[in-house]
């Protein structure tokens, strides 16, 4: 059973940071791209940023300079690191797994961007 659990978020004045992490069962982790994404109120969930098994990184334009996933495969866990934080990033954050033709999120963490 594939589980994905969010942590992190929390209230911070802008300019500030955050650093988010996605804990996952199961050993299927180190094998798939793994991603965060964000859902403002009365706006579609976009993506943030991704990562692949191997590593590679896409970032989201808004975001892009600011925020900087990673991921330890040894202990299944993405991180997001979120700097320079502005208002506008003001959302729930989900990680989300795609895996055998299945999508996988969790329950999202609030982040609040506010002075």
């Amino acid at each position: 059973q594939v589980q994905l659990v969010e942590s992190g978020g929390g209230l911070v004045q802008p300019g500030g940071s955050l650093r988010l992490s996605c804990a996952a069962s199961g050993s299927f982790f180190r094998f798939v791209t793994v991603a965060w994404y964000r859902q403002a109120p009365g706006k579609q969930r976009e993506l943030v940023a991704g990562i692949s098994s191997s590593g590679t990184t896409n970032y989201a334009d808004s975001v892009k300079g600011r925020f900087t996933i990673s991921r330890d495969n040894a202990k299944n866990i993405m991180y997001l690191q979120m700097n320079s934080l502005k208002p506008e990033d003001t959302a729930v954050y989900y990680c989300h797994a795609h895996l055998m033709a299945s999508d996988y999120w969790g329950q999202g963490t609030q982040v609040t961007v506010s002075s």
